[in-house]
């Protein structure tokens, strides 16, 4: 574990304010990154959702396409079905 070198609370001539500035800039430093981190995140989450949603949107219509396949299949299947027995009725 590495040993912190203590700062001391009364000035020494201009090391105390030096050390000061150094601290007070990291600071300032670290609170930009953190908002600049939480704008990405935010902005992740926004594209996530709309991911989310052009991905439903997506599926929804590929089900209501295959859907309109299944059921156009039924239909000929059942006029095919209707077409058969009429001919079998006037054999």
């Amino acid at each position: 574990m590495a040993k912190s070198a203590s700062v001391p609370l009364a000035p020494q001539g201009g090391r105390a304010r030096t050390v000061l500035q150094s601290v007070l800039w990291r600071l300032a430093r670290l609170e930009r990154q953190v908002r600049w981190l939480s704008q990405l995140v935010r902005d992740h989450a926004e594209d996530a959702d709309r991911l989310v949603t052009i991905v439903a949107e997506d599926r929804d219509a590929l089900r209501q396409e295959l859907l309109r396949k299944h059921e156009a299949k039924l239909r000929a299947r059942k006029r095919a079905r209707a077409a058969s027995s009429k001919v079998g009725l006037t054999s």
